[in-house]
């Protein structure tokens, strides 16, 4: 068997979630357009780690599409939306992935989607890319694709170390997916999470978002948009200056700790939310996390130290503190808004996708070519996807004149 789902019985419900997508998502369906007639990845086998959505499913068509054959399995152990999962399954890519993976069900998809020899890896996360290289199984892969901060930041140590073993395109990096996905899509799919395990008012809350990153941004300012007062925590001061001066409050956690009703991790680090934060809180703190990896709210303290955990709801639950205080974790401090909710937009991802599979095409295009390193994708394909979704929206901009771009491209020119 090429594959292992929850249930094939799901295909035909999965089916129409994408379907659904599709409609949400008109650049990368022009961009399957061209890659059906062109057929840019004809042969190449590609192994994925991402998100199983509907989304991604648009991605992999689209893939499919231009000549590949795909091997998918999920990054997160809670993300994968098994119905798409199983509709994929049954169109013939090779999917390992189910909702509910144990850690060694996450790593044994990881090792059967690494062990057909990838040509080109698509990752979130880079949990692919860092198997790859542990395990020695680089000499073949033509290139690679990240598409979160997290795992670039994972290549880039990878690549300070000289130890990268091929070219990546840091997906992440484009302004056409960070910009977007990240603050719009991160932003609206937290909040989303956080209200499905919830159903709180948010109106009123005093919100304390760690991390203002684009993440952070966005989640921030939607927080404020619905009614909440907002405080940010931070550890670099240019993006604390920011907040600052963007009309938040800024403190340390250990002092935001004591008076936040929601608690929203987005940094990427570990232990930004620990038993000293936690002992400090309100009775009946909420506690998610909006970033890639289920590190940033110390959990394993806080199962050891809780007198009592209770199951209140899906993606809910409680635990009473030695201090007779309560406090409420929302999936399992996994990324909330894949975990208790759908993830980002289909529209965001049209985005994101789009740049994953212009990169994908050009890491192809491009071997033998490109050093063994991270790069940004070309800033004329960034503007070309923004251009494809504003004529998709039925929108028009302005062009540069002739006399426009002559006094642009001189130094003489002046007053």
């Amino acid at each position: 068997m090429d594959f292992k789902v929850k249930d094939l019985g799901l295909a035909s419900k999965g089916k129409t979630q994408i379907e659904w997508a599709e409609t949400r998502m008109p650049v990368l369906k022009i961009i399957r357009e061209e890659f059906s007639k062109s057929k840019p990845l004809k042969g190449i086998r590609i192994s994925a780690v991402l998100h199983v959505t509907k989304e991604t499913a648009v991605l992999v068509k689209t893939l499919v599409e231009g000549g590949a054959e795909v091997w998918l399995a999920g990054s997160n152990p809670l993300s994968t939306q098994d119905d798409v999962a199983a509709a994929l399954a049954e169109e013939g890519v090779h999917v390992y992935a189910w909702r509910g993976e144990t850690r060694e069900e996450y790593y044994w998809c990881i090792e059967k989607v690494s062990e057909v020899g990838p040509q080109i890896v698509v990752d979130d996360g880079a949990d692919l890319h860092a198997y790859l290289h542990s395990k020695g199984l680089t000499s073949k892969v033509m290139g690679g694709t990240e598409e979160t901060t997290t795992g670039v930041y994972r290549l880039r140590m990878l690549e300070k170390e000289g130890r990268l073993g091929y070219p990546v395109i840091a997906v992440n990096d484009s302004y056409t997916k960070y910009l977007f996905d990240n603050r719009y899509g991160t932003g609206q799919s937290t909040i989303d999470g956080i209200l499905r395990a919830t159903n709180i008012l948010i109106a009123g809350k005093l919100a304390v978002v760690a991390g203002y990153g684009w993440v952070g941004r966005g989640i921030a300012s939607r927080l404020r948009g619905m009614g909440a007062r907002v405080i940010i925590t931070e550890v670099n001061a240019v993006r604390a200056l920011e907040a600052v001066m963007d009309g938040f409050e800024v403190m340390p956690m250990d002092k935001a700790c004591e008076v936040g009703d929601i608690f929203v991790t987005a940094t990427g680090n570990i232990n930004v939310v620990r038993m000293e934060h936690i002992n400090k809180m309100k009775d009946g703190a909420i506690l998610a996390n909006a970033g890639h990896f289920n590190v940033e709210i110390d959990v394993k303290s806080l199962e050891n130290s809780a007198k009592q955990r209770r199951v209140i709801r899906d993606n809910l639950v409680e635990y009473l503190l030695s201090n007779g205080r309560r406090v409420y974790l929302l999936a399992e401090g996994r990324l909330v808004n894949l975990v208790a909710a759908e993830g980002h937009p289909s529209e965001v991802m049209d985005l994101s996708f789009s740049n994953q599979a212009y990169a994908i095409k050009y890491l192809v295009e491009r071997y033998g070519k490109l050093a063994n390193s991270v790069y940004k994708l070309p800033d004329e394909i960034d503007e070309a996807i923004a251009r494809l979704k504003l004529m998709s929206m039925g929108i028009s901009i302005d062009v540069l004149s002739e006399e426009q771009r002559k006094y642009l491209s001189s130094w003489e020119l002046g007053t």
